[in-house]
């Protein structure tokens, strides 16, 4: 049993947005329209071509502020009332919410959450501590009212999924359904003497810094790709490495093409999508050592304590030096990547759908929220 639409909500500030376009692409041959509702800020038009190229796509364009932002509340209310609205209108048969909040709402169908991210376990992963203020005790109700109220919750990796039921469960988890990337859009060229890194440059989670200081010495250049302004409007800039600013996505895989090696010393990242492009385009993997990458590239690339700033300089001088090792990796890396496919994402997606269809037709009146 399958859906004939699905009311989708994309976040259109960061890898969400990418995510909810190639699920959309991936479903077309199996007849499934996509009611995209977007929100966190308005398209850019790079966002609104993309999307047009997809004829099982209808948007529905909003800028609300989403619950990770700064003061969202009333506008994820907002949110809330335009999307319950929205179902209405538009009668599909499932509600795909990648923002958990928003699973709270009553719904007249059945709903299933992907939860890419935390903020309760990033303040944990990053910080060591979540933050006293009341603003943040009501965040965690509403995630964890929204998770609970979901009829299935899934992320990319096990260990996500198992935090957050640490943190904001008990809830109806299902398996983890990896992202996916098709390797036809990254191809490897001629290998320079030259280190990559990529990510939203802002979020204290990558690490960046602890990179921008391991960069100095280093027998080749570092160049780091990434938006470096907050969406609350403030900009952070690393001079120890050669910055490259947002770049297109084309553009972005050219330079992983052409990188000898991929740097991602992460401090949490619930998946990583940036490794596994990296990989696809040929580059070895330098991780930080968090259970996450892990889980995804354990045997497949090199890990480091992500606050060692002394370990992963080395790390990256040892492969800048041993040229074999790169090349060794690299293979792993690559082979690795190839299992994390769009099909196999896909395949999943479509294995949820099915069960929350068939569940809310067997029990008519659960379904009711």
């Amino acid at each position: 049993m399958k859906p004939d639409s699905i009311l989708m909500t994309a976040d259109a500030t960061g890898e969400i947005w990418d995510f909810c376009l190639e699920l959309t692409r991936d479903v077309q041959p199996h007849g499934v329209e996509v009611e995209l509702a977007t929100m966190g800020r308005a398209l850019t038009p790079s966002q609104k071509n993309a999307a047009r190229t997809l004829e099982n796509l209808t948007l529905h364009e909003s800028s609300f502020r989403l619950e990770w932002m700064k003061d969202p509340w009333d506008e994820v209310d907002q949110a809330g009332r335009w999307l319950l609205d929205l179902e209405q209108k538009l009668q599909p048969n499932l509600i795909h919410a990648n923002s958990p909040s928003f699973a709270a709402l009553p719904w007249d169908a059945p709903v299933l959450v992907t939860a890419h991210s935390c903020l309760h376990s990033w303040h944990l992963a990053v910080q060591g501590q979540t933050p006293p203020s009341p603003a943040w005790g009501i965040y965690r109700d509403r995630i964890g009212e929204g998770l609970r109220r979901a009829d299935l919750v899934t992320a990319p990796t096990q260990n996500m999924l198992d935090t957050l039921q640490r943190l904001h469960g008990p809830f109806q988890a299902a398996k983890p359904v990896p992202h996916g990337r098709s390797s036809a859009e990254f191809h490897a060229q001629h290998r320079e003497p030259f280190i990559l890194a990529a990510g939203p440059v802002w979020d204290e989670g990558k690490n960046f810094r602890v990179l921008e200081a391991a960069s100095r010495g280093l027998d080749w250049p570092v160049y780091l790709a990434g938006e470096e302004r907050h969406p609350d409007g403030s900009t952070v800039h690393l001079d120890g490495v050669h910055p490259l600013g947002d770049l297109p996505e084309r553009e972005l895989a050219q330079w992983m093409g052409r990188a000898s090696i991929f740097v991602h010393p992460a401090l949490y990242e619930p998946f990583g999508q940036a490794p596994l492009e990296a990989a696809l385009a040929g580059c070895c993997l330098l991780l930080g050592e968090i259970p996450t990458l892990r889980e995804v590239w354990d045997g497949a690339a090199l890990f480091v304590p992500p606050r060692e700033t002394a370990t992963l300089q080395k790390a990256m001088q040892h492969l800048i030096i041993h040229y074999r090792h790169r090349q060794r990796l690299r293979d792993l890396a690559h082979d690795r990547a190839l299992q994390f496919t769009p099909e196999r994402t896909t395949e999943g997606y479509l294995e949820l759908y099915s069960n929350l269809l068939q569940d809310a037709s067997l029990h008519p009146m659960t379904a009711l929220r």
